[in-house]
Formats: C-alpha cells, sequence, structure tokens
C-alpha cells in the first residue's frame, strides 16, 4: 500500500487562545483535538504522522501527544523556528511570531518524501474527512500538470452558534476543481437563512457552498513551488516584522497563474475548532456528543 503522511501544524503561539491550545485537554478523557485527528488519520490508513513544532515545545509534546502514537504509527517533529530562512536572509530583529502556514509546511520538506495531507493542529475535521482525503494521496498522480486537492465542508456544517464568522467560500468549476477563494468576512444564520454581511451589502447564501477549513492534499512536487515563493516573499517583506506567507496566498498564487489542477474533495461531515477560550466549553460538548 502507497505510503501517505499527515503534516499536523501544532507552532502556533495560541496568543488569542491565550495558551498553547494545542496541548489542552479537551475531549471527555482528557484527549487533544490532535488525538482525534491522528486516530482519524490512522484508521484511514495515513502511514506517518509529521509535526511541526516550536523547540520550547519538544518536551511537552513528547510526554502528551508522541508517546501515545509512536508504536501505532510512524511520527516525527520538526520545528518552525524564526531563523529557519534560506541562505542569504537573516530573522528581522523585531519578529516575534512565526512566518505563518506556508513557512510552516516549508520546514518539513526533509521529513516528508510521499503524498501528504496538511491539517491545523486546533481543529476536528471527522473521521469522513480523513477518509476521503487518504483515498485522493493514493491515487495516481501522472498529470501533466500537478494535482493537488482540497476537503471541501459544506457551509452549513462549519458555522458558529456564537455569532458571525469568516470563511473562505470556493467556487468550483464542472470537473469540482478549484476556481476561486473568496474571503466573506460576516457569515451567519438568520432564521432559516444565511447570510454574509460586507461593505457591498448582503448575500444570501445556500448552506452548500464548498468552503475550506485548510484541510489541503499535496505530492512533495509542492515544496518545489513553496521554497521558491519563500525567497520572493522574503525579498519583499523581510523589512516587517509582522508579515506572514500563509497557505492561501500560496493557493491563490497557484490559481491566478494556471500552475495546478486543485481537486475539491467534498464532504458533507462537521468541522470544528477552538480560537478563543470562550470556544472550549462549547468543544468540550461537541467532543463529549460524539460517538
Amino acid at each position: 500500500m502507497k505510503d501517505i503522511t499527515l503534516l499536523i501544524l501544532a507552532a502556533g503561539m495560541g496568543s488569542r487562545y491565550g495558551g498553547m491550545k494545542q496541548l489542552d485537554f479537551l475531549g471527555p478523557n482528557g484527549e487533544t483535538i490532535m488525538d482525534y485527528s491522528v486516530n482519524d488519520a490512522i484508521a484511514a490508513g495515513f502511514t506517518k504522522v509529521v509535526f511541526v513544532i516550536r523547540r520550547s515545545m519538544k518536551e511537552a509534546f513528547e510526554t502528551q501527544i508522541l508517546s501515545k502514537y509512536r508504536e501505532k504509527i510512524q511520527c516525527e517533529c520538526v520545528f518552525q523556528e524564526l531563523d529557519a530562512l534560506p541562505e542569504g536572509f537573516t530573522k528581522h530583529p523585531e519578529r516575534e511570531k512565526p512566518y505563518g502556514t506556508a513557512h510552516a509546511i516549508l520546514v518539513a520538506k526533509e521529513a516528508i518524501k510521499e503524498p501528504f495531507a496538511v491539517i491545523n493542529a486546533d481543529d476536528f475535521y471527522s473521521r469522513k474527512a480523513f477518509v476521503a482525503m487518504a483515498e485522493f494521496l493514493r491515487l495516481p498522480n501522472n498529470d501533466a500538470k500537478p494535482v493537488f486537492a482540497m476537503i471541501g465542508y459544506q457551509l452549513k456544517n462549519i458555522l458558529s452558534e456564537h455569532g458571525a464568522v469568516a470563511r473562505g467560500v470556493c467556487k468550483a468549476n464542472e470537473n469540482r476543481e478549484l476556481v476561486s477563494i473568496t474571503e466573506m468576512t460576516k457569515i451567519q444564520r438568520e432564521g432559516d437563512v444565511i447570510i454574509n454581511t460586507d461593505e457591498k451589502g448582503r448575500v444570501l447564501l445556500t448552506g452548500y457552498e464548498p468552503v475550506s477549513m485548510n484541510f489541503w492534499g499535496f505530492t512533495p512536487y509542492f515544496f518545489t513551488f513553496l521554497d521558491a515563493m519563500f525567497v520572493e516573499f522574503l525579498k519583499e517583506n523581510n523589512d516587517n516584522p509582522k508579515s506572514e506567507f500563509p497557505i492561501p496566498a500560496v493557493i491563490n498564487h497557484f490559481i491566478i497563474n494556471h500552475l495546478v489542477t486543485i481537486k475539491i474533495i467534498d464532504c458533507d461531515a462537521e468541522w470544528f475548532g477552538v480560537t478563543y477560550q470562550e470556544d472550549k466549553e462549547w468543544v468540550m460538548n461537541k467532543f463529549k456528543d460524539l460517538k
């Protein structure tokens, strides 16, 4: 069976949450959100997990996460540090936060030589999504243009009960290939309908629009793109200590320049995540309801 890897982005500082939410116990038996993801990945047939963390997290990560999985699946940690830069570049002396999610993927390039999926450590994606992504990653990828994938959650399944949310609403062509991602910043239910409100007015949504929640599928060729793009990013932005190199910017570059094909894998599963401390109780209740 073809080897496939899950890359979990777990180096976030949790500034809005007030701590390392990726290591917080949110499940009914002391599980982290990552525990659900790793177990779902194992069940779906993934053969390796790579965690992107900071060196300061290494000891806590070994105790709380890696020790549980080393006998179940191949595990490896890589480190996203501020000095993890290409030759010729140095860290801005005022930079405090990491360079962003695309940089987090890039630091894993020496650890991944097979098709791989990328997820956030603080999001619950559902086993159904892992199964669908594993099936995609094991398909032959012999097209002239690289073929990547994105899990497309239905908008109605990823709204918040606590108010408006920002979501990347996707448009697909007739072949279910990603054409565009529109960031809608104030989506919420109003009675029986779903509305986005912005400076242009109010837009009625069906609830069945595919939405990106940062569950991506790539081949190792993706690192070739990232290497070149990160160098260009640093040339243009390294003087700004708050600049970021995020995944959506890379994906938009792909779409605009027609560099790759990105398949949307439609998924009617539920997604939920934790951003603020106020989300914690709600997420813990969601896990109690899971079978």
